[in-house]
């Protein structure tokens, strides 16, 4: 089964709804740079790249894409794509170094001038309070372990809000809670790189109820009818054998329904193993109403489709591999779908099925997919240009499956490929690649690659077009 498979064959473009915004996304530590400059303090990544062995080539974010310097040059990139929204994320510890006390005025001044040089442009900001660049201080008191870290996180948002809540419009709080608490605190993948299920679980409930607590002091201080909202990394489960309905249902609640069900229904799922549901005291009287406050819009990160089966994990099988707190249980990629350089399935029709699945939970509740793109592997080629054929091909096809639900009736209102560039890649350092621009990492030189060329078309006709005949290879 090919990718281009599942999806119609079109030999007309399909149009988005009116008012439907194409943007592009980056994240605080990814993307920045000036790590030691104009009071910053330490993050939780920056003490993880420096521990040696924690990131692919001892890469860290020190200088990244250099966009503290650059972010000028990247507003005008975005302006010349005709791009019209830009979700960035801001950094606690540039705002507030020790996570609590003083706050940095040069860290809010930044980011006006982000928001400035966004809105001369005509760019809608779209802010992330937290996009896992955690003070370190704060995780030396316990981290999303601890409750009053989510305490510390909503004092830390208002104060953002107050400051940026007349020009920016529209706010997510977290991004990918489940990733802070399963790959930081579970796995030990990401920062803090942890492996403690006990404090996994605690993470994971104090993450929701940061969420919440933020959710309160910007209702109190942004603008009414400020939208606010909240950013989820979701994946369709689905069975790799017949008869395993019970462990499908369980993989879905704690991949997904462990953040979707107390966000939307105020409720931990009941299909999730104990060990992976917080319960007292880590949750308090209050909590769960807390966390499932009404939000303005659901921010939906897509990549692919998650498929399970019970067996032995084989290491020498590409795109197996074992589930964490699952003995018996393996990850795989089926044959037959093509996937990234990450290793990841492309399935538009995952994103598809997705959106109808939100919609239906949660009838009217606007949607946007935040973040959805693919690494390759991206090279200036001898015509000083960077052909990323797999990435348009990509693109074309979630950006199909995202037309086509609209076309359905679900209210999805934006799209935001990630990412605008090429960046530090967490753990992967700088050798996964998932920008629509280029960056040379020896200067920092930003070159447009053929993917950017092709959602600049999405975003000036308003539309997909058809599928080419034959796919670039």
């Amino acid at each position: 089964m090919s990718t281009s498979d599942h999806a119609t064959r079109r030999t007309e473009p399909l149009p988005f709804p009116a008012g439907f915004r194409v943007g592009a996304a980056t994240a605080s530590y990814q993307i920045e740079g000036a790590a030691a400059e104009d009071g910053r303090g330490v993050s939780i990544w920056d003490t993880f790249s420096h521990t040696p062995g924690k990131v692919r080539g001892g890469d860290t974010g020190d200088v990244a894409c250099d966009s503290y310097h650059r972010y000028r040059d990247d507003a005008a990139l975005l302006a010349e794509l005709g791009l019209a929204s830009y979700r960035f994320s801001i950094s606690w510890p540039r705002i507030r170094p020790d996570g609590r006390g003083t706050v940095n005025q040069k860290g809010l001044d930044h980011y006006k001038a982000v928001v400035e040089a966004l809105l001369e442009r005509s760019i809608e900001p779209v802010a992330t309070l937290y996009h896992w660049d955690l003070p370190q201080v704060v995780e030396d008191e316990g981290g999303w372990a601890a409750r009053s870290t989510a305490e510390a996180f909503a004092e830390y948002a208002g104060i953002v809000a107050e400051a940026l809540g007349d020009v920016v419009g529209k706010w997510i709080t977290m991004n990918e809670p489940q990733v802070s608490a399963n790959h930081g605190y579970r796995t030990g993948e990401h920062a803090p790189g942890l492996r403690d299920e006990v404090k996994a679980a605690a993470a994971n409930h104090h993450l929701l109820l940061a969420h919440g607590l933020a959710l309160e002091v910007l209702r109190g201080v942004l603008p009414g009818g400020t939208p606010v909202g909240i950013t989820l990394d979701l994946h369709p489960v689905r069975p790799g054998a017949d008869g395993i309905e019970e462990l499908v249902a369980m993989v879905d609640a704690e991949q997904n329904g462990c953040y979707l069900e107390p966000v939307l229904h105020g409720r931990y799922p009941t299909a999730a193993r104990p060990h992976m549901v917080p319960g007292a005291p880590v949750v308090r009287d209050g909590d769960l109403e807390r966390i499932h406050a009404p939000i303005d819009f659901l921010g939906v990160n897509y990549y692919s489709p998650l498929y399970v089966r019970y067996g032995a994990w084989n290491a020498l099988v590409g795109g197996e591999a074992p589930r964490p707190g699952h003995p018996g249980v393996v990850s795989y990629a089926p044959p037959g779908f093509e996937r990234t350089a990450m290793g990841w399935l492309v399935d538009p029709e995952g994103l598809y099925e997705l959106l109808h699945r939100l919609a239906d939970e949660r009838p009217g509740l606007p949607l946007y997919v935040t973040e959805n793109g693919c690494a390759a592997e991206d090279y200036l080629a001898t015509d000083g240009q960077v052909h990323d054929p797999e990435r348009v091909k990509y693109l074309h096809l979630h950006l199909d499956a995202c037309a086509r639900a609209a076309a359905d009736g679900v209210p999805l209102h934006g799209y935001f490929v990630w990412s605008l560039l090429d960046n530090f890649e967490w753990a992967w350092g700088f050798q996964k690649r998932f920008g629509i621009v280029f960056v040379d990492f020896s200067d920092r030189r930003r070159v447009v690659k053929d993917s950017a060329r092709f959602v600049a078309q999405v975003a000036a006709t308003g539309a997909v077009p058809p599928f080419p005949e034959h796919w670039p290879r």
